[in-house]
């Protein structure tokens, strides 16, 4: 681990009914993403937190799932790769001196292994590699990152690419 990195602190919890499921076709441990999310973190350098602390919560889930998270809060019926719920989007009382005692919470990034296999399958790259791209994408955005056309898509795609090669 390079000093930059070691400086930056992050804590990613990850859960969900696909946990188990990727741990055996993948051999990707916790301790991983959260390698992931510090690398990233570092190179991003959000200055967020006077701590350099922070937190993310990664949920591996199915497409069933995935599904109705996206119809409930996107209003789109289909499954989708990836759903990031930023934390920093709304206003919280007091959180300048809540963040100099404790880590930012930045949100919660939920992805179907499912859609992430195939996706990985039609790329023609492992399901490790996708699930990094998708860990990536859902970082940017709990960061304010958007895409809502085709420029901002294509320069959230090129960072996304950039982080990639930090991990691999």
């Amino acid at each position: 681990m390079n000093p930059v990195t070691q400086s930056i602190q992050v804590e990613a919890f990850v859960d969900g009914s696909a946990l188990s499921e990727v741990s055996e076709k993948t051999g990707i441990a916790i301790a991983q993403y959260t390698s992931w999310f510090q690398t990233w973190l570092a190179d991003l350098n959000p200055q967020i937190s006077p701590l350099d602390a922070y937190e993310v919560s990664l949920r591996l889930t199915f497409d069933d799932e995935i599904q109705q998270l996206n119809a409930d809060f996107r209003q789109q019926p289909n499954p989708t790769d990836v759903l990031s719920f930023a934390a920093l989007e709304t206003e919280m009382p007091q959180s300048e001196h809540i963040y100099c005692h404790q880590p930012v919470y930045l949100g919660d990034i939920i992805i179907s292994i499912e859609t992430a296999a195939r996706q990985a399958s039609e790329s023609q790259h492992s399901l490790e590699r996708e699930l990094a791209w998708l860990c990536a994408h859902g970082l940017l955005h709990l960061l304010g990152w958007d895409h809502p056309d085709e420029d901002s898509l294509i320069k959230m795609l090129d960072r996304q690419a950039l982080l990639l090669k930090l991990v691999f």
